[in-house]
């Protein structure tokens, strides 16, 4: 069914296509009715307008704060037109129906988004008429349709002139999106006002969180067929990010897909200011191979020496732009998902003749800047754990020598390169590297040393000899043990972050077998 628009009104702070908007209704003979700014800026342009309050017959008041609380609005708003008896009430009187509503709400998320902005700022940016007129509306979406973005305004107004009015499915898909902006507003007063402190500063971690994100894609099933599944991305996403990713050809994505790619992007984002290509390659969740090189192609020949054998069947992250010559050697593996900020015409070229390769694409922000999440969330059982991300970054200038051998610069610039690595392998992780590339991998081990046995054990598998590597830990070695085992396989440096209550014990090991050893002062687990 398709209700015609006889009566709207139109209040925005948000200016944008606002004009195109009002005259295509005024064309239909639509009678508008606005507010303040909003009225001025249509009758500066020749646009018939009325102001409410000449049509409600009261003046707005206290600063513009009461303006639309008024029946003659929410009463031509929430009067249903199938019940005579509601038509009959509002004729009674002299309220007339209004068929659109147009509203966007006070900026109060630009304005504590601000530096400086305080509490009165943000009170009075605090939009009350416009939420309630526009909960109102959707409630009454049968009778009442209600646009609360610029973006939905274009294709109303075509259907009005293709029409006649807007239909059903319309009138209910825009109270959707109008009762999901109340939503989401509300939030950001909630997380606002409920992590403000006494003295005026916010705390990192508001009294309520809530949480706003939109869904993306329903999955074919989560991590196990006999899950169900689907993929959000947040309100306000970060340029750089993954669910920020154009996919240019191959199947749909699955749950496990988009994990692995997580960690396969995040990886290859740390090496975004390196003047060398970067490949990482993923197996659930872990890093199986990562490299420097002149280029994609060196990069990721060299990465795939680490474990070929994990890497079947594994996400391919760069962080160069993909070219032909490294998407060639791509394909001869089978990989499920391949991504770079950019891929020529010639990799997707060679791509097309495997189909189901996903290749991603995810351009990163306007300043270059590969975006970062601020906050990491994992569920637990009736709850949620909220942490800052992980983005502390260790330079050559952060670390500490403890040991009485210093790393040579080859051996420093393969500690940082390990260190990076480390980070996002699952603890335990201990990582064997050298000449910019990994040579053998330890992952989510209960023991440490067992972590170190694993890595050794696929630098074996992959003929990979560990002499003369360097090697990272995520965390500090409580015992000799474990760096014992490391040194026993070939480690002639070793980067990790100390503070074990044995670290002198450690230390004085190191020295014994003769091996450096720097301190890093930062743990990085990761469950």
């Amino acid at each position: 069914m398709t209700t015609p628009i006889r009566q709207a009104l139109i209040s925005v702070s948000d200016k944008a296509g606002l004009l195109e908007l009002a005259r295509g209704l005024a064309a239909r003979n639509i009678r508008i009715l606005s507010t303040g700014g909003t009225a001025k800026l249509l009758a500066d342009n020749g646009i018939a307008v009325t102001e409410v309050a000449d049509h409600t017959g009261f003046p707005e008041m206290l600063d513009g704060r009461v303006k639309t609380l008024h029946p003659k609005i929410h009463g031509g708003l929430l009067a249903r037109r199938d019940l005579p008896a509601h038509m009959s009430a509002i004729a009674a009187h002299d309220i007339s129906g209004i068929d659109l509503l147009v509203v966007n709400l006070y900026p109060f998320e630009a304005t504590v988004a601000k530096p400086g902005c305080t509490l009165e700022d943000a009170i009075e940016n605090i939009d009350i008429g416009g939420p309630a007129m526009v909960r109102s509306a959707a409630k009454n979406w049968k009778g009442v349709a209600v646009l609360t973005d610029p973006s939905q305004y274009a294709d109303v107004l075509a259907e009005i002139e293709r029409d006649g009015g807007i239909s059903d499915a319309t009138r209910f898909s825009l109270a959707v999106a109008a009762f999901n902006r109340i939503s989401n507003y509300d939030a950001a007063i909630s997380d606002y006002l409920s992590a403000l402190q006494p003295d005026g500063t916010r705390a990192e971690f508001p009294g309520q969180s809530n949480g706003r994100f939109v869904k993306l894609q329903d999955l074919r099933y989560g991590e196990n067929p006999h899950q169900k599944a689907a993929f959000y991305r947040d309100l306000s996403p970060v340029a750089g990010t993954l669910a920020m990713a154009r996919q240019l050809q191959g199947k749909e994505l699955s749950y496990n897909n988009i994990a692995d790619a997580d960690a396969a992007w995040e990886c290859v984002k740390s090496f975004s200011d390196s003047p060398l290509a970067a490949c990482v390659i993923i197996k659930h969740a872990n890093p199986c191979g990562v490299a420097l090189g002149a280029n994609p192609l060196e990069a990721y020949t060299k990465a795939l020496k680490t474990d070929p054998t994990s890497a079947f069947g594994g996400i391919i992250a760069f962080n160069r732009p993909l070219d032909g010559a490294a998407a060639e050697a791509v394909a001869k593996q089978f990989v499920e998902v391949v991504m770079a900020p950019k891929v020529t015409p010639e990799a997707l070229k060679v791509f097309t003749a495997k189909a189901n390769v996903r290749v991603l694409e995810i351009p990163p922000g306007a300043d270059g800047n590969n975006g970062r999440n601020s906050h990491d969330v994992k569920r637990v059982g009736s709850g949620l754990l909220i942490q800052t991300a992980d983005n502390r970054d260790i330079t050559a200038a952060d670390l500490k020598v403890v040991t009485k051998k210093t790393p040579t610069d080859a051996q420093l610039a393969d500690l940082l390169f390990a260190w990076k690595v480390g980070k996002f392998v699952k603890s335990n992780a201990i990582v064997f590297c050298a000449g910019g590339m990994t040579i053998g991998v330890g992952a989510g081990q209960m023991s440490r040393i067992d972590s170190a046995r694993i890595a050794s054990i696929k630098a074996q598998n992959a003929n990979l000899s560990l002499k003369d590597t360097v090697a990272a830990s995520d965390a500090f070695f409580p015992f000799r043990d474990g760096l014992d085992v490391i040194i026993d396989a070939g480690a002639v440096a070793v980067i990790q972050p100390g503070g074990s209550m044995r670290d002198d014990e450690v230390i004085g090991a190191a020295d014994e077998r003769g091996v450096a050893m720097v301190f890093t002062g930062v743990r990085h687990f990761r469950h």
